[in-house]
């Protein structure tokens, strides 16, 4: 594997921190990348304060380049980069600390769904909307019965004239509480295998008999919800694709880089303000700095698995079993750091961000980051479901 740049490569990457040094506003910039795989999203979805009011003029910047959406073609308002370019953008915004939209299911899934599959009245409703943070959308997947196995969805879409009723109810709907839409997943023919009754929708939040219900978790945040469908209209023009295809569309998005790097270098970075820690507040322990240098090798094992994902898609190819190996990975090494830090730091640890002593243990982050990081081997699929899938589609094994 080659790690050099390119001379385009690193013009362009020079190109990414010159703007980033002169845009980036002042105190945007996230310590150690934003904290847990799955938990720093959901607490930026919320907003207030003096960060909010500098991030939209940020989003803005990064807008008018189409870094915003840096995967989608730039006839839909993205930067239309290769899949090398989005990788070094977003390892230069990660080892910033420069946020990214929190919007991250506007960008990340409704966008290139409405690009593959969309109507032209779909595409010109929605896209830029999404582009400009002013449409925050949220994911209808999931249900109680039906989390890792997806395609086992209840919820019910029945056509009568030119609206579907819909009734059910979906859950750990991240955002559900401040979006203004949601992607849906209903059931619209139960005689069907369970893969191809499935039908993907567009749904206006606002529309009468829908109740959005927070789900508080242990870090004392509403990034979850439960959401009821009680005899909800969705006009017809709202269904994208063809009734019955939805499980194939839910599954299909644009060729966007998918490396987790960002994670990655969020990591590294975690672990280096560990090692500093430990030499200024440190007690000397031998056994904490043999625990500090496994993270150290394991964060860097990890970049050399997001490394190989991105090999494996510039080479043209889906990398599967690699972005299932680093997922993996990342996911548990994810709970590893923050045991480390809490350790590291014992009863300093506990201490939030709104402690007078916070500055004391790394800005009183690390309780959140521990309690996020309980979400990372099920957030995106599960451990069990990663290894199954390595199991079988990387090595061949049976499925019994």
């Amino acid at each position: 594997m080659d790690f050099a740049d390119s001379p385009e490569e690193a013009a362009f990457r020079e190109e990414v921190r010159k703007f980033l040094r002169d845009e980036l506003p002042e105190g945007l910039a996230r310590k150690g990348g934003g904290g847990a795989m799955f938990g720093g999203g959901g607490r930026s979805r919320g907003g207030g304060g003096d960060y909010f009011q500098k991030l939209g003029p940020w989003l803005n910047k990064l807008n008018e380049r189409g870094w915003i959406a840096p995967a989608w073609p730039q006839e839909h308002g993205g930067a239309g980069l290769s899949v090398i370019e989005q990788f070094i953008l977003s390892q230069e915004m990660a080892t910033t600390g420069a946020p990214k939209s929190p919007n991250v299911i506007g960008l990340g899934w409704v966008g290139p769904t409405l690009i593959l599959y969309g109507t032209e009245e779909q595409k010109e409703k929605h896209l830029r909307p999404i582009l400009d943070s002013k449409a925050w959308w949220c994911q209808g997947f999931s249900e109680p019965e039906a989390g890792s196995d997806l395609a086992s969805i209840q919820t019910r879409a029945v056509r009568d004239g030119d609206d579907y009723i819909i009734n059910g109810q979906k859950i750990w709907t991240s955002g559900a509480q401040i979006a203004q839409w949601m992607i849906l997943l209903t059931r619209t023919d139960p005689d069907a295998p369970k893969h191809k009754g499935i039908s993907y929708f567009l749904l206006d939040m606002k529309t009468p008999g829908i109740e959005v219900r927070p789900l508080i978790n242990m870090a004392g945040s509403p990034d979850f919800n439960e959401v009821f469908f009680d005899n909800v209209r969705i006009p017809k023009e709202n269904l994208v694709g063809e009734e019955n295809r939805g499980w194939y569309i839910g599954t299909a998005t644009l060729d966007f880089e998918r490396s987790g790097i960002a994670t990655g270098v969020s990591h590294s970075l975690t672990v280096q303000e560990l090692v500093k820690f430990q030499k200024e507040h440190g007690n000397g322990d031998a056994m904490m700095r043999y625990e500090l240098a496994d993270r150290a090798i394991e964060s860097e094992v990890e970049l050399m698995l997001n490394h190989q994902v991105i090999g494996v898609q510039a080479r043209g190819m889906v990398p599967s079993n690699e972005a299932t190996v680093a997922k993996l990975y990342s996911s548990e090494l994810d709970q590893r750091i923050a045991g480390t830090g809490m350790t590291l730091m014992g009863l300093f640890s506990q201490l939030g961000s709104d402690s007078k002593y916070a500055e004391t243990a790394m800005g009183g982050r690390f309780a959140s980051t521990y309690m996020y990081a309980t979400t990372s081997t099920i957030g995106g699929g599960t451990s069990e479901v990663q290894r199954n899938i390595i199991a079988q589609r990387g090595l061949g094994l049976p499925r019994n």
